[in-house]
């Protein structure tokens, strides 16, 4: 009787799923960094970097077509406007680092994910991973609020960053958004009960560590991205999960006591504009306006990639401040200085003027697109990967609308790259790899 010999480590490796790769990027952004680290690259970055160096081998080993006419069109779109932006950047350097970023983020980590994710199993482990990565953040971040070991917040340590530190109070807010976009297309699927009530679980959870962040951006963006999905999810869904969010709401806010004074006050800054707003929103303001100028100036190529800290301060006015403050979390007190307008549009149309704005816009609209075209498709068909669109659209979603609150920075980056590789497998996966996304 023949006996089966055991697998060699590289055979067992080959049979691991391509996603690993992706799930290991993500699985990274829950490491600490140094007090000084949050503005600087992060390990996830690095491996980014590896996964989509692992796409390419993966190609060339099984000598497939990398990608369709279609996918290469819509994720290629933005090169042009880019490569005209670094031209005209004010020194080589300068080009070269912003480009390699915007091709990172938008080009090719989103075309390596769509190469590697092969069907829905796939996308909803790197879904769960993700929630997974928000309920860690979340957790460290409500710690840090009850503890008041969190960053800086009107003078007092309570605001949640999680891991992120005090210099990127952007990035637990995101994560956890982010988690709970995916959290909530988990729980509206057609997967098996338990894995749908685990997942609108980790959903109601994830709203206090969004609370305690005190993002305008986030809320307004995760808001709007949760009644997208509840709409698509239909009618009778958006009803039960908009009386169960209600009721956490009200839990949170009554019963634990969650709504304090700050909180309510930070609500309210959310309308304030033009009555007396703080000195964050006039920053804001001032640094639009600038940005609007810069492009003006030069409409059609921008100033060039990075280029909004040096043509800052000739178009911004006297209201602009020198400064972001930022302390706590474990690191001391530091003045930032702002080197973006914290509006991903206006900061393309400054540094890449409309023919960037047009290019990256129009791939990021041809995604939506496609993405609901696919979503309304699988409701028809009873329902089949329907969490899957969920999450891809919400995720994209979600994204353009903090775009006209943030911008791309800090170690968090990384991950809106894998949700835009994740809107593109959904979009463009079923005419891709022999159609392994439809399965």
């Amino acid at each position: 009787m023949a006996h089966a010999l055991p697998l060699r480590p590289a055979a067992r490796l080959r049979r691991l799923p391509p996603v690993l790769a992706v799930v290991a990027v993500v699985a990274l952004l829950a490491l600490p960094l140094g007090p000084d680290g949050g503005g600087g690259a992060h390990p996830a970055d690095a491996v980014s970097a590896l996964v989509v160096l692992y796409g390419v081998l993966r190609l060339v080993r099984d000598r497939r077509r990398p990608l369709t006419r279609r996918a290469a069109a819509v994720l290629g779109l933005p090169v042009l406007g880019l490569a005209v932006a670094a031209a005209g950047a004010a020194s080589p350097g300068a080009g070269l680092e912003g480009l390699g970023r915007y091709l990172q983020v938008f080009v090719l980590v989103p075309a390596a994910v769509l190469l590697l994710l092969r069907d829905r199993d796939d996308a909803r482990l790197l879904a769960w991973a993700t929630v997974m990565l928000a309920v860690w953040q979340g957790a460290v971040g409500v710690h840090q609020y009850v503890t008041a070991t969190g960053a800086s917040y009107q003078g007092e340590p309570i605001r949640a960053v999680g891991t992120f530190g005090a210099q990127d109070v952007m990035g637990m807010a995101t994560v956890v958004s982010l988690g709970l976009v995916c959290a909530l297309g988990l729980a509206l699927g057609r997967t098996p009960v338990r894995h749908r009530l685990l997942a609108a679980g980790c959903a109601l959870a994830l709203l206090l560590p969004l609370a305690v962040s005190f993002s305008r951006g986030a809320w307004i963006a995760t808001a709007v991205t949760c009644a997208a999905q509840l709409l698509l999810a239909g009618p009778r869904r958006a009803l039960a999960v908009g009386a169960a969010v209600l009721a956490a709401g009200v839990v949170l806010v009554g019963g634990l006591g969650v709504g304090t004074a700050m909180l309510q006050e930070r609500v309210g800054s959310i309308t304030q504009v033009t009555d007396a707003p703080d000195q964050s929103v006039t920053d804001r303001y001032t640094m639009w306006a600038a940005a609007a100028g810069m492009w003006r100036e030069r409409p059609l190529t921008g100033v060039g990639l990075k280029g909004f800290p040096e043509y800052r301060d000739s178009h911004a006015s006297l209201a602009l401040s020198s400064g972001s403050e930022t302390d706590g979390a474990g690191a001391g007190y530091q003045r930032q200085p702002l080197l973006s307008p914290h509006n991903m549009y206006l900061l393309v149309l400054a540094e890449q003027g409309l023919l960037g704005l047009v290019a990256l816009a129009g791939s990021w609209l041809a995604l939506l697109v496609l993405g609901l075209r696919r979503l309304r498709a699988a409701r028809r068909a009873g329902g089949r990967g329907l969490d899957c669109g969920l999450i891809a659209c919400g995720l994209l979603v979600w994204q353009l609308t903090d775009f006209a609150y943030a911008d791309i920075g800090g170690p968090s980056t990384v991950l809106t790259a894998v949700c835009f590789g994740l809107a593109a497998w959904w979009a463009l996966g079923s005419t891709t790899s022999g159609g392994a996304a439809a399965r």
